[in-house]
């Protein structure tokens, strides 16, 4: 959520910020609904002083000679028609601040001075390619054609047992996941400082509220039935930064970079109105998992954060040998509540183009307002809003995708990358039973 404060200081600049990422801040609307507001306050401590007056009013009649009872029958009319204004005023201001509210969630974050104007993924920037695309002397077959050709992907038997966008792996496919997941966490913990943590994968509606998929993304989750309002989570980020939620960190509970987590966890999102190539395999599925990196920094740690976090993306690729390239995101492609975005785009060669695998996103103290998490500055002994990133390092569907694409041999098999071997027992190559 925006800093109030700052919104009305300077309405002008909110709205040209949020017009590059295609955003039309209502001005009038939010300036209407903050004066509505005002009043509402100003009456509600009008009619407060009328009541004080009132019931001094009391006290003076008895001085003047009036009794008790006589005093206080001739000021009772008064009190209890003020009581009721009061009773309304509260009630007016209430719905009005629920009002304000509803709008400022409604509202996205701004975008940073660095992230470039455009409409849509055709307008982002690459900032650089990495790895060389590599060269087939045969047909590519796409990740679907391989697993079922190795006979350890099916897709027909998941939508038996769910429907459609699930699959179900066997085997070596199973545990070269597995091997994929292991090995992310591995590397995230051991080279870049990482604490592992362990979160539920159900959570309440405050929780998707402080990270910001409510009020606004409902649609995309899902919701179990009964009466405690859990939602399924549609990635890590939302429990893990939710640890800070109504939290004040001590300066001593910080390492140098901040607190870093990674969080290895099923998602679930119901991708309404997702058509075409994506549905067919792996791409674009209601259930997957991410290996997801959450950094909370000092504010002054921000910017040099998201070059790391998305440096140790980087690094998982690297050490697959997966081509990629980075892009920085557009302000119409920016997500509702980031501040700036890296996406990472590996290359699949079946698709003959390079798609995302992570997105690291920065979000200044967008979410740490909604949840107020806080961290004690202690040059001035007051807390202040963290600051909170995160991003995929990496997707594990799409890296496996990636995967048996980018090392199909001809006979069907793939190869094992070098760095996974030893999660897999020694196994080089996934062999077909046809080959």
């Amino acid at each position: 959520m925006l800093d109030i404060k700052a919104v009305r200081k300077d309405p002008q600049t909110v709205a040209e910020r949020l017009a590059v990422r295609g955003y039309d801040f209502e001005i009038a609307e939010f300036q209407g609904l903050d004066a509505r507001r005002k009043q509402a306050d100003v009456d509600s401590q009008a009619l407060l002083a009328q009541r004080k007056s009132a019931s001094k009013k009391v006290g003076e009649l008895i001085g003047q000679g009036m009794s008790v009872e006589e005093a206080k029958a001739s000021v009772d009319e008064t009190l209890a028609h003020i009581a009721s204004e009061i009773d309304s005023a509260t009630d007016l201001a209430r719905t009005i601040q629920q009002e304000l509210e509803a709008f400022m969630l409604g509202v996205p974050n701004l975008p940073d001075t660095t992230v470039p104007a455009g409409a849509t993924e055709d307008d982002n920037q690459e900032v650089l390619r990495w790895g060389d695309v590599r060269a087939f002397g045969f047909e590519v077959r796409d990740h679907v054609a391989i697993g079922e050709l190795l006979g350890l992907m099916d897709s027909d038997t998941a939508g038996k047992i769910t429907g459609s966008r699930f699959t179900v792996m066997y085997g070596e496919l199973a545990k070269l996941q597995r091997a994929l997941t292991q090995f992310m966490l591995d590397l995230h913990t051991r080279e870049h400082g990482y604490r592992e943590i362990y979160v539920p994968y159900m959570v309440n509606r405050e929780s998707l509220r402080g990270t910001g998929q409510l009020p606004k993304f409902e649609e995309d989750l899902f919701k179990l039935q009964g009466d405690q309002e859990y939602y399924l989570i549609p990635t890590a980020e939302v429990p893990v930064t939710n640890v800070a939620r109504g939290r004040i960190f001590e300066e001593a509970d910080f390492t140098e970079n901040g607190l870093r987590f990674v969080c290895h966890s099923p998602c679930f999102r119901s991708e309404a109105g997702s058509y075409g190539r994506d549905t067919r395999g792996m791409i674009r599925q209601h259930q997957f998992e991410k290996v997801e990196l959450v950094h909370m920094v000092r504010p002054s740690q921000s910017e040099v954060a998201l070059e790391a976090l998305t440096g140790h993306a980087e690094a998982v690729l690297q050490a697959l040998e997966l081509p990629y390239r980075k892009v920085i995101l557009c302000g119409g492609d920016l997500g509702f509540a980031a501040r700036k975005t890296y996406d990472l785009e590996v290359w699949l060669p079946a698709q003959d183009t390079y798609r995302e695998i992570s997105s690291c996103s920065s979000f200044g103290d967008y979410q740490a307002r909604r949840m107020q998490a806080r961290w004690r500055n202690p040059d001035t002994g007051k807390p202040e809003l963290l600051h909170t990133l995160n991003g995929s390092g990496l997707a594990v569907g799409r890296t496996l995708v990636a995967v048996l694409e980018n090392f199909q041999c001809a006979d069907g098999s793939v190869r094992v990358p070098e760095v996974l071997r030893s999660y897999m027992g020694g196994i080089e190559v996934l062999t077909s039973p046809r080959g």
